[in-house]
């Protein structure tokens, strides 16, 4: 059984920065965050794989958001930066502990869900 807490989020202005952190307990292989606000469907923001080698991103948050996972620690990071008013939603971090996982970007991929943590960039 794998348990996953965030923390992290808040308040920022735009163009700033903030970084969620997902504490993990169990073991896992790739690791992710999403997004959702009320109304849409929950979306991919970006994924990193047990190596920490490779990392996934939305074309939304590329070159803004980087994933990072430190196992020693058994924590996962989405560091956040040039934070935009879209950005606003709660965050989850997802986990899933199957090996070669291929399909990384869809919520099906995922057993495993934190209780999210908020976001929301003022303009």
């Amino acid at each position: 059984q794998v348990q996953l807490v965030e923390s992290g989020g808040g308040l920022v202005q735009a163009g700033g920065s903030l970084r969620l952190s997902c504490a993990v307990a169990g073991r896992t292989d790739v690791m992710a965050w999403f997004r959702q606000v009320p109304g849409k469907e929950r979306e991919f923001v970006a994924a990193v794989r047990w190596s920490g080698l490779s990392t996934y991103y939305a074309d939304s948050v590329k070159g803004r958001f980087t994933i990072s996972r430190d196992n020693a620690k058994n924590t996962v990071y989405l560091q956040m930066n040039s934070v935009r008013p879209e950005d606003t939603a709660v965050y989850y971090c997802a986990a899933d502990d199957h090996p070669n996982t291929v399909v990384i970007n869809r919520r099906w991929t995922y057993d495993y869900w934190g209780q999210g943590t908020q976001v929301t960039v003022s303009s």
